[in-house]
């Protein structure tokens, strides 16, 4: 199949290979740019957890920091994944989104227990921060990237899309989903997206990307990488 990648720049190599080695094509339009923060002083007095509701987030927390003696909530699989490779060894996951960490904070971290630390990006998807503070829980939230929105699609990828030339395009995030969305209705190729089929995350991602005439939108039996895999196969 001729897919296409919708993922930041950096998060996009490894699954671009892994499909190219299943026999695939693939093109990427990241809709994510990231930035990190340079110089961030993190509060980290107190402090005996770290939220992560990205990678981004985890890559961005490592270049801050050489410590990794915190205990880990991830917000789901690929967060969790990160911060074990960074070397973090109490990790612990949660199903996908701000609500089900929040959850399950509230199962793992006893109020008392010290400060959680949210490592955060500049956009958020629900505020975890008040949520948690409301059960009494000492939350801070450093913001250590931004995550800059595409302006507009590669030429090169419009005017396959516009064709109706892929077959599927993959979606992560609802905000990479519906930047998409924003950037084929300003580029006027709307019926492309009847040829293909959208692969989300999660059903959250789904209820964005179904702003599109997809020929089907089908969504990932749990918010891992490899789900979103196995649907394509």
């Amino acid at each position: 199949m001729h897919l296409l990648l919708t993922r930041p720049e950096a998060e996009s190599q490894a699954l671009r290979q892994t499909l190219e080695a299943r026999g695939h094509r693939v093109d990427a339009a990241p809709m994510l740019a990231i930035r990190q923060k340079h110089a961030v002083d993190l509060p980290l007095d107190g402090v005996t957890a770290v939220l992560f509701t990205s990678a981004n987030g985890v890559r961005a927390f490592c270049d801050a920091t050489p410590r990794r003696d915190f205990t880990v909530y991830a917000v789901g699989p690929a967060s969790a994944l990160a911060a074990k490779a960074a070397g973090f060894t109490r990790v612990e996951a949660a199903g996908g989104d701000v609500d089900l960490l929040a959850q399950l904070v509230r199962a793992r971290h006893q109020q008392g227990a010290g400060a959680l630390l949210h490592a955060a990006g500049s956009a958020r998807a629900g505020d975890l921060q008040a949520m948690l503070q409301a059960d009494g829980y000492d939350v801070r939230r450093c913001v250590l990237y931004d995550a800059e929105t595409a302006i507009a699609l590669p030429d090169a990828v419009a005017a396959r899309f516009g064709a109706g030339g892929y077959d599927g395009a993959l979606f992560f995030s609802p905000r990479t989903a519906a930047t998409f969305v924003t950037l084929v209705q300003a580029a006027g190729i709307i019926a492309g997206a009847t040829s293909a089929t959208a692969y989300c995350l999660s059903a959250n991602v789904a209820r964005e990307a179904r702003s599109l005439p997809w020929r089907a939108v089908t969504v990932a039996e749990n918010p891992s990488e490899a789900a979103l895999l196995a649907l394509i196969e």
